[in-house]
């Protein structure tokens, strides 16, 4: 990537300051257009007194579609700066001097992520040829794979849109977990907050990983490292039309996964053990034990979520005997130790100390 080195070890100011755009389409979501606005903001006022320079580091832009001007830029920061590089903004493209990182923020909705016309997509195509780096955030991952970019590559997006995105676009390598995904030239995040990750991330490569961390204090946020499935609840099939599986899959979420068995829920469905099985996947998408243990971990985020329930306590609960076992099946499921997820989403009553160990 075009980049600039780490300012924080540089004396002198720097020559021109590196340019980030965001992109606003209809609909677009402006929350997230006016928090990353703040943050490249706020890091270019940082990052200046740290250095203890007067000229700007970061130029944020914002471009949109103007009608018969073309895309253009509507917002500028460091609008002399286009004066200085001869640049009138009318497509955004500069040659060497055109934005170094490109951020496409979602939509309202994720429908409108897919443009009828080529028009952003040719846009965006070209200035990827100049050099830019694209992000794209939750659903603006749909804009970002409409370009053929991202064919091959790997790429993420909100949890609940993935599967539409995979479905949409089989060149593209979902990753259904992941909260970001990097390479030089393609940045992805996935979720609606995950723009504060992709911000981050920009900070880091253009003016390096001091100040980054000292952005992400400043605003209280955390820097890059999450994972979609940290927040990932499971969401069952019941609506496949085998009755005999939902009157299991009834049974067992009114008796509680921790008090039953899969024995249990093939005698509830009236079926044989075998058929039961394979009807249970194909109804439910899941073999009859991997439905079980997805339960017995709703069981026990939900513990430990909202207790203050010793660990050890909370894998009884869940229907583990072994609470070494249960932290090692926990933390594969959801991507943190039950100690960290506790710390990082429990909330117990006012008053109420919290046990975060067995």
């Amino acid at each position: 990537m075009r980049g600039i080195t780490d300012i924080a070890t540089q004396s002198i100011p720097v020559a021109r300051p590196a340019e980030v755009a965001i992109v606003l389409r209809d609909k677009v979501m402006l929350g997230i257009v006016h928090g990353l606005t703040d943050l490249f903001r706020i890091t270019d006022d940082l990052s200046r007194v740290r250095v203890g320079i007067d000229a700007p580091v970061i130029r944020l832009s914002h471009f949109a579609d103007t009608g018969a001007g073309g895309i253009m830029r509507t917002f500028d920061t460091v609008p002399d700066a286009a004066i200085a590089d001869g640049s009138d903004g009318s497509n955004g493209s500069n040659g060497s001097n055109g934005p170094r990182v490109i951020i496409i923020p979602p939509c309202e909705t994720a429908a409108l992520g897919i443009e009828t016309t080529r028009k952003w997509s040719n846009w965006l195509t070209a200035r990827h040829a100049e050099g830019a780096v694209l992000g794209s955030i939750c659903g603006g991952t749909f804009l970002l794979a409409q370009t053929g970019l991202l064919d091959g590559r790997r790429a993420t997006t909100h949890l609940l849109c993935a599967p539409d995105l995979a479905t949409m676009f089989p060149a593209v390598h979902v990753d259904f977990d992941a909260l970001l995904t990097e390479e030089d030239d393609l940045i992805t995040v996935g979720g609606v907050m995950a723009w504060t990750d992709l911000g981050l991330v920009v900070v880091r490569r253009l003016l390096g990983a001091v100040a980054m961390m000292q952005t992400a204090r400043f605003m209280m946020i955390d820097p890059p490292g999450r994972e979609q499935r940290f927040y990932k609840t499971f969401a069952p099939e019941m609506n496949h039309g085998d009755a005999a599986i939902m009157k299991s899959q009834e049974r067992l979420h009114a008796h509680g996964a921790a008090g039953s068995t899969v024995a249990d829920m093939a005698l509830w469905s009236g079926l044989e053990t075998r058929t039961f099985s394979r009807r249970f996947q194909g109804a439910t998408g899941l073999r009859p034990n991997q439905y079980h243990q997805r339960l017995r971990i709703e069981k026990a985020r939900e513990l430990l979520e909202t207790t203050a329930t010793p660990i050890g306590q909370v894998a009884w609960e869940s229907g583990y005997g072994d609470p070494a076992s249960f932290r090692s099946t926990f933390a594969k499921f959801t991507g943190l130790s039950p100690s960290d997820y506790r710390k990082r989403f429990g909330h117990t009553p006012h008053g109420t100390e919290r046990v975060v160990q067995a």
